[in-house]
């Protein structure tokens, strides 16, 4: 394993960008990445020994987002595939951290469920000599949430928090003008759930399914997707823990077949790698392939992993 530096300009520090990364993906000559606390998305080029010479989008700017500008969108997912780059938000909602050491206080938080509507959201953005160009998107009364409100094994979990094994979008994959969706939640009997999409434009800067979403059912162990990532035909799958805890993580490699609910059992995923995990840090979140060496960026980064220049320390491993 080795390691390579993420830098990120001061805005994005402040932000908090650097130690919220939830998505990775490789450009020509760089990154995208995504934090799980604003409604940006950044561009990091490589700089010959670092990447860095940040630039950082506003999604607001390419698409029209339900709430707005400064909403956080959760962006948990980056993929780039036929020349357009794709981001969605987590579509969870979220329970109230408890701040307060007043029993009261706490309990009343521990009782309040938010939904924001920028979650809420699956979009996809034209490149042009890797700069966005204004897109569409899946959202409002259409959104992804939406089309699964009479599902059969998912629609009982729509009104639960993420980190409760609700529903919760945590990573994107598109193969072949497919879109994968990888859920953290929810786990079914330790079955874990990927979603799979044919989307066509609806004009008017909206995303329409052309065809019934599918479902695959992976035994990942009691895990849930953290992320997705395209190898070939296959797909790597970041498998981590679906409710609030370290670990385990594992990556395993998987590759799609036909049916409307397909279940894959454990021996039809391939275990690739391990990657580290911390005590209450270092909660590997994303994924990025290149050439044989797979890229996995952190969320709540040990100090260990921040380095004098702001930047934050990705591991790479080679396949």
């Amino acid at each position: 394993m080795e390691q390579v530096e993420l830098r990120f300009d001061h805005a994005s520090r402040a932000a908090g960008t650097h130690t919220n990364l939830s998505a990775i993906r490789q450009s020509p000559g760089g990154l995208w990445v995504a934090g799980d606390e604003t409604a940006t998305f950044e561009h990091l080029a490589w700089t010959g020994d670092h990447y860095g010479d940040q630039r950082t989008f506003f999604l607001s700017d390419y698409v029209d987002l339900p709430a707005g500008r400064d909403d956080e969108a959760d962006i948990e997912g980056l993929a780039r595939a036929d020349g357009h780059l794709w981001l969605v938000g987590s579509h969870s909602l979220k329970r109230r951290k408890v701040k307060s050491k007043d029993p009261g206080k706490a309990a009343d938080r521990l009782a309040t469920v938010v939904r924001e509507e920028n979650r809420f959201v699956l979009v996809r953005l034209p490149l042009h000599d890797g700069t966005p160009g204004r897109g569409s998107l899946l959202s409002g009364r259409d959104n992804l949430a939406a089309h699964l409100r009479d599902d059969r094994h998912l629609a009982p979990f729509l009104a639960l928090p993420g980190k409760d094994n609700g529903l919760d979008v945590e990573g994107i994959a598109v193969v072949s003008g497919r879109v994968y969706l990888g859920l953290r939640g929810p786990v079914l009997r330790g079955w874990a759930v990927v979603l799979e999409l044919r989307l066509d434009d609806a004009g008017g800067g909206r995303l329409r399914l052309s065809e019934p979403y599918r479902k695959h059912f992976l035994d990942l162990g009691g895990l849930g997707v953290r992320d997705l990532c395209p190898d070939g035909d296959s797909l790597l799958i970041l498998a981590g823990p679906s409710m609030d805890l370290d670990g385990p993580v594992r990556v395993v490699r998987w590759r799609p077949g036909p049916g409307r609910e397909r279940l894959v059992p454990r021996e039809g995923l391939e275990p690739v790698i391990e990657p580290p995990h911390g005590d209450g840090c270092d909660h590997p979140e994303g994924l990025a392939l290149n050439d044989g060496q797979l890229m996995v960026v952190y969320d709540s980064p040990s100090p260990a992993r921040i380095t004098p220049a702001g930047g934050v320390l990705a591991d790479v491993f080679t396949l």
